[in-house]
């Protein structure tokens, strides 16, 4: 990218004034504030924007200018006293127009002061928005109820409260020639790889674009290059807590204003089914629940094709598991019901989000004991097929990461279509096709399936179990951490 052309502050106020009319339209729009001040004999003025900043604080920075005005004992110009007279804990000087456009439109306060050629930025921000709540898809029994928020401040503020770390280091920057949105790179000075940080500085830095309408997912993609894969590449989560313990492995993390949703970077297959609330309970108790989940996410995508091929080949089951199949004949072949009532589930799903919250409960309902139930009495589906369709669907609700459902449920639609078309063959086709496009799927530079390829034992045995955590003294290697050892 060419580097852009510096515009200096003059000495004029005038001259400043429309520079900022021209660039941002002072004049034209109505929530950018502007006030004249008389100050020592000079003139002042304030610009700010007013739905990003307090308006007391406001207020009382003026009270506290015009006060300046009484202190004839301070000897020093102009600009120090009005520099030092500013009740604020962060107040910084620069030297270009460009700088205090972002940091005005950033909900920053700027100062120009008459014959000086230098401005103050006063950090007067405070966005709108909700105070931290627990996120509703990663909700647990027992632990803390808080969650980010769309502010990233508080975002950087809830995880500072819980790695009190000297070597945490928040690093922000702005993409976007237009939204010039804010971005936080957070990670563990001596303990994440610094080869992973330098990339993703680079990558960020990089990036050539008007603005991030979708903010993290927009972020992502320029990351990671996911391309035409369908399965997650990082995973994206709303709790502190959940941050927190893999900054500690040596993860890095990344926080984009205006959006929830922090992504934890680099990830594997199996950091997307975990879940907050297996480490919440007892190890036992964890790792019961981890295999439950597991058990769901693997009948999420295996259930349906394994009945649809029982259902096309009898023979392939011993008599003592002779009750499965259909017991009824309808006049739609079972792959179209499978195909059907899969689809349909989607769309429900879908109509749910869209669907005002007192008005979902009502719908599905009606998806349920009407459409359901009628499309059997019809003999339009056969129970089996709303037997396995629903208990593939519940898989997927158990799996953690919404985005990992949704491509296994795209797998799922596959393999029902392979095994359809080629029977046994097309199943093993499907289910390689399916292990071998894990395999090949690399997240900066991280294997998908590791552990398990290339294996690694002690870390399969924390996959399967769920570990006690005065057991856990290593980190992952998988983050190339540079301190391998938790306790030091």
């Amino acid at each position: 990218m060419p580097e852009k052309t510096k515009t200096p502050i003059v000495m004029k106020l005038e001259q400043n004034r429309d520079f900022l009319n021209q660039r941002i339209g002072v004049d034209q729009s109505f929530d950018i504030g502007f006030r004249k001040l008389d100050i020592l004999g000079k003139q002042v003025n304030i610009y700010y924007v007013t739905g990003l900043c307090e308006t007391p604080v406001i207020v009382e920075m003026i009270e506290q200018l015009l006060d300046v005005e009484h202190d004839t004992d301070d000897n020093r110009g102009v600009f120090k006293r009005i520099q030092n007279g500013i009740p604020h804990q962060q107040v910084e000087a620069v030297e270009t127009m460009e700088q205090c456009i972002t940091q005005l439109l950033s909900g920053l306060a700027v100062l120009f002061i008459d014959g000086e050629t230098e401005a103050l930025i006063v950090d007067v921000r405070s966005y709108p928005g909700r105070t931290p709540e627990e996120p509703d898809t990663e909700k647990v029994i027992r632990g803390s109820r808080d969650g980010y928020t769309e502010n990233i401040i508080e975002n950087t503020a809830l995880t500072r409260r819980r790695i009190r770390d000297e070597r945490l280091r928040n690093e922000i920057m702005q993409v976007g020639e237009r939204s010039k949105t804010d971005i936080c790179l957070s990670y563990i000075q001596d303990v994440a790889d610094p080869g992973l940080v330098e990339k993703l500085k680079k990558e960020i830095k990089g990036i050539d674009i008007d603005g991030l309408s979708m903010a993290d997912k927009t972020l992502e993609e320029y990351i990671v290059h996911q391309g035409y894969t369908p399965f997650p590449l990082v995973r994206y989560t709303e709790r502190p807590d959940v941050v927190a313990s893999h900054l500690f492995e040596g993860h890095v993390v990344i926080m984009v204003d205006t959006s929830p949703s922090v992504i934890i970077t680099p990830t594997t297959y199996f950091h997307h089914v975990q879940h907050a609330e297996e480490f919440r309970q007892s190890p036992l108790v964890g790792t019961f629940v981890r295999w439950v989940r597991f058990f769901g996410i693997l009948a999420s995508v295996f259930l349906l094709p394994l009945w649809m091929l029982f259902v096309l080949q009898p023979d392939l089951l011993p008599e003592s598991f002779a009750f499965i199949g259909p017991n009824e004949e309808t006049s739609i072949p079972v792959i179209f019901q499978i195909l059907i009532a899969d689809l349909g589930l989607e769309m429900l799903r879908i109509a749910a989000i869209h669907t005002p919250t007192p008005l979902s409960t009502a719908m599905g309902l009606i998806a349920a004991v009407l459409i359901g139930q009628i499309a059997i009495d019809v003999g339009m589906f056969v129970p089996e097929v709303i037997l396995y369709v629903a208990v593939s669907a519940i898989g997927s609700y158990a799996t953690p990461s919404y985005e990992l459902s949704v491509a296994n449920k795209m797998s799922r639609v596959t393999l029902v279509i392979f095994v359809a078309m080629f029977g046994v063959k097309g199943f093993m086709i499907g289910l390689a096709a399916y292990v071998l496009l894990l395999a090949r799927i690399k997240s900066l530079n991280t294997p998908y399936l590791w552990p398990f390829l290339p294996f690694n034992p002690k870390a399969a045995i924390q996959i399967v179990f769920r570990m006690s955590m005065p057991m856990l003294k290593v980190r992952p290697s998988i983050t190339n951490p540079q301190n391998n050892q938790r306790q030091k």
